[in-house]
């Protein structure tokens, strides 16, 4: 988010946030808690995953047209845990799995990874 929307970490975190909002961007993490040791996806105990509320963010904000997920781990907990549960008004919404942005995920240098987020993220606000 840093480079694709000069929101980097040498700005202040409202600085950040307000420059997000500003591109029309929201972050919210697919899962609202859960237990893993360490900080890799694969760590995560899936029995203890709990999901956001989905419902609820899409009720205060309901201009969300798109949702693109960062990596695999995001997108699959997504349909395990919060898609099969959205009522039918909620279709509209389109889906796109986006390489993770972690360097654990080194099959794509970072430049890659910034040219399909970038590409993906134009397309889906025009």
């Amino acid at each position: 988010m840093g480079r694709l929307f000069n929101a980097g970490r040498d700005l202040p975190y409202p600085e950040r946030l307000k420059k997000l909002l500003e591109n029309k961007v929201a972050l919210w993490d697919v899962a609202g808690q859960c237990i893993r040791e360490g900080s890799l996806d694969s760590s995560i105990i899936h029995d203890s995953v709990v999901a956001n509320d989905f419902i609820a963010l899409f009720e205060r904000c309901p201009d969300i047209r798109n949702i693109f997920f960062n990596g695999a781990k995001a997108e699959e907990l997504y349909k395990k845990l919060v898609l099969k549960g959205l009522p039918e008004e909620y279709e509209y919404i389109q889906y796109q799995r986006l390489p993770s942005t972690s360097p654990a995920h080194a099959a794509m240098t970072k430049e890659e990874k910034l040219k399909q987020w970038s590409k993906s993220l134009k397309e889906a606000m025009l």
